[in-house]
């Protein structure tokens, strides 16, 4: 029996995929390649020693989605495909509608057909929208402020409904918060696609000289320097977070929902001077004014998760850093840039000094 997992190419699916490997799962990979690139899958490959099937399909085209459940034992679905940029859905929102919310429609109806009710779904922290306090838990109010963050929500509910239709269902939501770092191999990380949407990505291309500065909005909120304070989590932690959660959808009957989360803030100064740190590089930055819509603080309550999922974050904030640094610095360009890594070694600084990892 396998697990299929849409969106698998991608930055988050790719290191979940690495981790079911090597629990032991067979995974089957379906991506349309949009904001992914295949680059990923086979690097998923050479370090796990295991090959998967992959399908490029877009989940759109519910046909090519029957074929793949037709010619596939599929057991359980981890669904991280969709499109994720909150300013382009602010530009886009018919594009963001059409594609994240008729696409999971369509894969939970061939679900259905096939008998496949095991789904653990990649939503997001932005389903809550700007919280009325700190740490946010999972029965906090709910408000996205952007169609991105309209889309999770709006599909959250249309899985409750299906649970609620038909209790053979096993479901779970999944809310995280900034996922940031790199599988310590070096060989995937996070690939944005032009301009960073997110900070971490930013810092690490700022560093490794690809831009020329970063742009902090706004340094006049009520936290410790003024600066912005989010909840970063490492990837991999967030992959682990997925199989927890796979686990429970395959022995349990229902639907709930997880934070996935540090439950720990930290700046957007305590970022940079960290990175700084750590890769041994200067950040020059600015400030400018703030973006609308923006918060001062957000950081998870993870408790839930623990509780109930056996799961909590264990890398730092130090070592999220490291691991951005090391795909970055070898990886200039993404995966378009082929720098064989056990041919270098990436510079990061530590209080003890400066050494290679």
């Amino acid at each position: 029996m396998a697990v299929l997992v849409t969106g698998g190419a991608g930055y988050i699916g790719s290191h979940t995929c690495i981790e079911l490997l090597n629990e032991g799962y067979e995974i089957i990979v379906l991506d349309n390649f949009t904001n992914s690139n295949p680059e990923s899958l086979k690097r998923v490959e050479e370090i796990t020693g295991k090959i998967f099937k992959t399908y490029e399909v877009d989940l759109l085209d519910k046909e090519s989605v029957k074929e793949v459940f037709e010619t596939n034992n599929i057991e359980s679905v981890l669904h991280f495909a969709g499109l994720k940029a909150v300013g382009e859905s602010v530009s886009l929102p018919l594009s963001y509608y059409q594609n994240n919310i008729t696409g999971t429609v369509i894969l939970c109806e061939i679900m259905q057909e096939y008998g496949v009710k095991n789904l653990v779904f990649s939503s997001s922290a932005t389903v809550y929208g700007t919280p009325d306090k700190v740490p946010i838990k999972e029965d906090s109010k709910l408000g996205a402020t952007n169609p991105y963050g309209r889309t999770k929500h709006m599909i959250e509910e249309i899985l409750r409904d299906v649970a609620f239709s038909d209790p053979s269902w096993s479901i779970a939501l999944l809310r995280y918060f900034n996922p940031i770092g790199a599988h310590v191999s070096g060989r995937i990380g996070e690939d944005p696609n032009g301009i960073p949407n997110n900070l971490m990505p930013y810092i690490s291309q700022v560093a490794a000289g690809k831009r020329q500065q970063l742009q902090i909005f706004g340094n006049d909120y009520p936290t410790k320097d003024g600066t912005g304070v989010r909840d970063y989590i490492h990837v991999v932690d967030l992959a682990v977070g997925h199989l927890k959660a796979l686990e429970k959808v395959q022995y349990t009957k229902g639907i709930d929902t997880f934070n996935l989360g540090t439950g720990i803030g930290y700046s957007v100064l305590e970022m940079v001077e960290t990175f700084e740190q750590v890769s041994g590089r200067t950040v020059p930055y600015s400030i400018t004014e703030r973006r609308s819509g923006d918060i001062s603080i957000c950081y998870a309550d993870p408790n839930k998760a623990r509780e109930q999922l056996n799961w909590q974050a264990t890398r730092g904030i130090e070592k999220m850093c490291e691991d951005t640094w090391r795909w970055q610095y070898h990886h200039p360009n993404g995966y378009d840039n082929k720098l064989n890594i056990n041919n270098e070694r990436t510079p990061v600084q530590h209080a003890a000094g400066f050494f290679n990892v």
